[in-house]
């Protein structure tokens, strides 16, 4: 996202810590900027914990999620009949 800077032919990129991540309200004029992962700007703890908790409830999905896929992957292959296992020593001369 782009604003305009001033000059016709001028764009710059906003800098980060302009609004606040998550209500898009305005960051500076001598107020407290609670950070999170790094380098998100909020403008309040509340901002802050909402996100921390938005992104807590998507990686919890995103686990469950990939341990079901796991274990239909773990059950499609027990319950192929056809796997040949071979056993037995090799020597080599």
């Amino acid at each position: 996202m782009f604003y305009y800077a001033g000059s016709e032919d001028h764009y710059e990129e906003p800098h980060f810590l302009q609004a606040c991540f998550l209500c898009r309200k305005p960051l500076g004029q001598n107020r407290d900027i609670f950070m999170y992962r790094g380098n998100t700007p909020f403008c309040s703890k509340e901002c802050r914990q909402e996100q921390i908790e938005f992104d807590e409830a998507k990686e919890k999905s995103w686990k469950l999620s990939s341990k079901r896929g796991v274990r239909q992957s773990e059950t499609n292959q027990k319950s192929t009949p056809n796997k040949a296992v071979r056993t037995g020593t090799v020597a080599v001369a």
